[in-house]
């Protein structure tokens, strides 16, 4: 039993979606999951597991920020032996080509953030998600109609949600960022480090430049797909090979 997650052995399956929002993960598992039962209701970070498809899937809630985001996917890789963990979350466009809704496929995250300089004693280390699980993601918007609204591409993972030197975030657009969140870097370097898969989908809620936005609500309870490509990709994997 893990110190924040506080699930019995067992209780997760290899397979973990994680939305930052528990309240998103309570509306995943009892939208697209059967016999959905909770396992964790540590600290309000609400985690269920239950059968997409004949298949054992989790969906876990992280919070908002890398340290909460590492936190909850070392559990998981550590003391629970999750073999994927796709991040299902919103972000904001920051490339003029991506509209409301659009799907980012983080092939790639970039950072402002200092934990892995402190990890890494000052090297640059490039958080990059696990080929298989992007390859089948990718798969899977062709095959529902949704590759018109899906990009490949780099995030940024920012530690500052009102960043105060906008004009940095921007100038990342230049070099191929297409849209900033908070989360995607410290999974993909933790994925690394237990030699597991990760992946981060996100949906465009807001536009960086133009202003505009989808609603809270809605933000919450109506990304369908990106989660059905999320549920789509973890099927497609094999099993890891055993160490």
């Amino acid at each position: 039993m893990s110190t924040h997650i506080g699930a019995e052995p067992g209780q997760v399956a290899p397979h973990v979606l994680m939305p930052g929002d528990p309240l998103r993960a309570r509306w995943i598992a009892e939208t697209f999951l059967e016999d959905a039962r909770c396992y964790s209701e540590v600290r309000g970070m609400l985690g269920y597991t239950g059968h997409y498809r004949g298949t054992r899937v989790s969906v876990q809630g992280s919070g908002m920020g890398m340290p909460s985001m590492a936190i909850y996917a070392t559990e998981l890789f550590a003391e629970y032996g999750v073999q994927s963990v796709v991040r299902v979350g919103s972000c904001g466009a920051l490339s003029p080509g991506l509209g409301l809704r659009d799907l980012v496929l983080a092939s790639g995250a970039c950072t402002d953030s200092a934990m892995n300089r402190v990890r890494f004693e000052g090297l640059d280390y490039a958080p990059v998600a696990d080929f298989d699980l992007l390859r089948a993601a990718y798969d899977a918007t062709r095959e529902r109609d949704l590759a018109v609204r899906a990009r490949v591409g780099l995030l940024l993972s920012s530690d500052s949600f009102y960043n105060p030197r906008p004009e940095l975030v921007t100038r990342l657009v230049d070099y191929g960022v297409l849209a900033v969140e908070m989360e995607a870097s410290a999974l993909y370097t933790l994925a690394a480090q237990h030699r597991r898969r990760a992946l981060a989908i996100c949906t465009v809620s807001d536009h960086v430049v133009t202003g505009e936005e989808v609603g809270p609500l809605e933000r919450q309870q109506t990304f369908s797909d990106m989660v059905e490509v999320a549920l789509d990709a973890v099927l497609a994997v094999p099993p890891l090979a055993a160490e």
